[in-house]
């Protein structure tokens, strides 16, 4: 099968011919329509997590992936031959920009007809990214103040419309340029970073969910109201703010789970939730689209179209 690979560290990305992945008892094997890219893709790429997640090569890129089942395990019971499925696999099977993929069964969710897999390849890692930070972690609940940071990400624009589902009021940092998209995904208050300070601007919130760690995390733990909680995906409260301020500090890695994804699918369906998708590329053109990746400026998610 085809794959965009890279060869080593810091290397360029590159289409090549792999050994199709094997079928285990637990898994599926699909054939991949689409796949989007994640800022943890060039992370990785670039040896930062070198220490706590040594990757083999040849690598596989990719941590989102939407396709057709061709094969099943022995084991498989809930998904066939023939079913539309997305997913963001476990490390092991990572490894999604390819003609194929292997899943395990309980990563996966059903891909509604209505949805592109185009739409759905952008949703796995961002929309349970924000859904572990704000509901499993945060504990979101109804009239609760939150800050989303990068509200015009992958991740800040699902963020920001699962916390208005869940009744929330949101406040989101962002460029000026971006203000308008992030408004109409439902966000209540708009911080230009540029120009404004989050923390002279916002008081009493009950949680803050962080993407950007360094200094972002030191200060928003002054919007928080005594027994608020700061989620993070990017950093650590080295300093113990969260004792001085009273507040909860909790620093997480998102982690694949199919039933909850099944919940996400279930909002984007019913309209809730819209998926916000910067470019589309070619498989042919998946260099490109990291590149795109590398420059930090993307709204919502780059997407690679395989098949």
């Amino acid at each position: 099968m085809k794959a965009a690979i890279i060869r080593d560290y810091e290397a360029a990305v590159v289409i090549d011919e792999l050994a199709k992945p094997a079928l285990a008892d637990d898994s599926v094997i699909i054939e991949v329509h689409s796949a989007s890219l994640n800022p943890i893709d060039n992370i990785l790429r670039a040896g930062y997590l070198r220490q706590m997640l040594e990757l083999s090569f040849p690598h596989v890129m990719g941590y989102d992936v939407s396709g057709v089942v061709v094969e099943v395990g022995s084991d498989v019971k809930t998904v066939k031959v023939g079913d539309a499925v997305l997913a963001r696999p476990n490390q092991e099977d990572a490894g999604a920009m390819a003609e194929f993929a292997r899943l395990k069964e309980d990563e996966v969710a059903i891909k509604p007809a209505r949805i592109s897999h185009t739409d759905a390849a952008s949703i796995p890692l961002a929309g349970l990214t924000a859904w572990q930070a704000l509901i499993t972690k945060g504990q979101l609940k109804k009239d609760d103040k939150v800050l989303i940071h990068a509200g015009s990400g992958g991740v800040g624009t699902l963020a920001i419309q699962i916390a208005k589902r869940f009744g929330a009021y949101v406040a989101t940092t962002t460029s000026s340029k971006n203000a308008e998209l992030v408004k109409s995904l439902g966000a209540d208050v708009v911080i230009d970073y540029k120009t404004e300070k989050f923390q002279e601007e916002l008081k009493d919130y009950d949680l803050v969910f962080d993407m950007l760690g360094g200094d972002t995390i030191v200060e928003s733990f002054k919007v928080l109201k005594k027994g608020g909680a700061l989620i993070s995906i990017k950093g650590e409260d080295t300093e113990n703010l969260a004792a001085k301020y009273d507040v909860r500090f909790e620093n997480f890695f998102m982690s694949p789970d199919g039933a909850m994804l099944t919940e996400i699918v279930a909002l984007l369906e019913a309209g809730s939730v819209k998926t916000v998708i910067d470019s589309v590329f070619p498989f042919e053109k998946v260099a490109d689209a990291y590149d795109q990746l590398a420059t930090g400026r993307s709204v919502g998610k780059i997407v690679v179209n395989v098949k």
